[in-house]
C-alpha cells in the first residue's frame, strides 16, 4: 500500500481578525495612542534628544531637528501598515516612545511588533514592559494566531528583550537587508496563540504592584516567569 502523506492539521473555529484601528490601549502604567505628529511629535523628539544610540538599529534617524522628526511622523501617521503607536509613561505623564504593528496579515493570523524606539527615560520601566504587553494582548484577543518579533541579529539588547517578553527563538535570516549601508542579519522570534494564556499570566504576575518592593525593585523577574512558555531559546544569549 502507498504511504499516507502527512498533511497539516486543519484550523477550525477561527476567522481572520481585524486590522489594528483607532483603539487606545491603556494599562496601569502606560497608555498607547495612534501616533500623531501634532499631538506627540514634539514631546517624543525631546525625549529622544537625550541619546542618539537609540537609532543605531533603526533604518531612519537620528533627527537633530524637531521639525525633521515631526515631518517624518507626518509621513507615517495614519498608515495601515506599519501602524504606529505613541507611548506615554503614566508615572511621569510624558510621551516618550513609539512602537508599531507591521507585516499585518489577517488572512494568516500573523502580526509583528517592531519600530520599537523607547527614549532612555522609558527604557527598563514598568510602562515599557506594559506597553509591549498591551500590544500583545490586543493582537491575541483580536484573534491573531502568531505574534512576531524581528531584530538586527547584532542587537543583543533586542534579542534579550524578545526572550524576556516570552518570544521563542526561531533562527537567523542571513544577509536579510542592507540598512544604512550596512549588512543586516535578522533574528526571528515569535509566540503563538496557544502560548498566550500562560504568557498573559506571566505578564500580570510581573506587572502586579505586589511584585515590587517599596523602592521599586522587582521581586520576580519576567524572564523567569516566561521561560516555561518559550519552546526554544536564543543560543547566542547563552554564550
Amino acid at each position: 500500500m502507498p504511504k499516507l502523506r502527512k498533511i497539516d492539521e486543519p484550523v477550525t473555529n477561527w476567522s481572520s481578525p481585524p486590522r489594528p484601528g483607532d483603539q487606545v490601549l491603556e494599562g496601569q502604567y502606560a497608555i498607547l495612542e495612534p501616533l500623531s505628529a501634532t499631538r506627540h511629535g514634539a514631546a517624543i523628539h525631546r525625549a529622544n534628544a537625550v541619546s542618539d544610540t537609540i537609532w543605531d538599529y533603526l533604518p531612519y534617524g537620528p533627527f537633530a531637528l524637531e521639525a525633521d522628526y515631526v515631518s517624518w511622523v507626518k509621513e507615517i501617521e495614519g498608515k495601515e501598515d506599519p501602524f504606529f503607536y505613541a507611548i506615554k509613561d503614566k508615572t511621569t505623564g510624558k510621551w516618550c516612545g513609539i512602537a508599531s504593528y507591521l507585516r499585518i496579515s489577517p488572512e494568516a493570523g500573523s502580526i509583528e511588533v517592531g519600530h520599537i524606539n523607547f527614549a532612555p527615560e522609558l527604557q527598563k520601566t514598568r510602562a515599557a514592559t506594559e506597553a509591549m504587553y498591551l500590544m500583545m494582548l490586543w493582537a491575541f484577543e483580536a484573534g491573531y494566531r502568531r505574534y512576531e518579533w524581528k531584530c538586527n541579529a547584532a542587537n543583543l539588547g533586542s534579542r534579550r528583550a524578545a526572550e524576556r517578553l516570552g518570544f521563542s527563538y526561531e533562527g537567523v535570516f542571513r544577509q536579510a537587508a542592507v540598512i544604512k549601508g550596512r549588512n543586516r542579519d535578522t533574528a526571528w522570534f515569535a509566540c503563538i496563540d496557544s502560548e498566550w494564556p500562560a504568557l498573559k499570566s506571566a505578564f500580570l504576575t510581573w506587572l502586579s504592584s505586589e511584585n515590587f518592593t517599596p523602592d521599586g525593585t522587582q521581586i520576580v523577574n519576567l524572564s523567569g516567569l516566561s521561560r516555561p512558555v518559550r519552546v526554544s531559546e536564543d543560543p547566542v544569549l547563552k554564550t
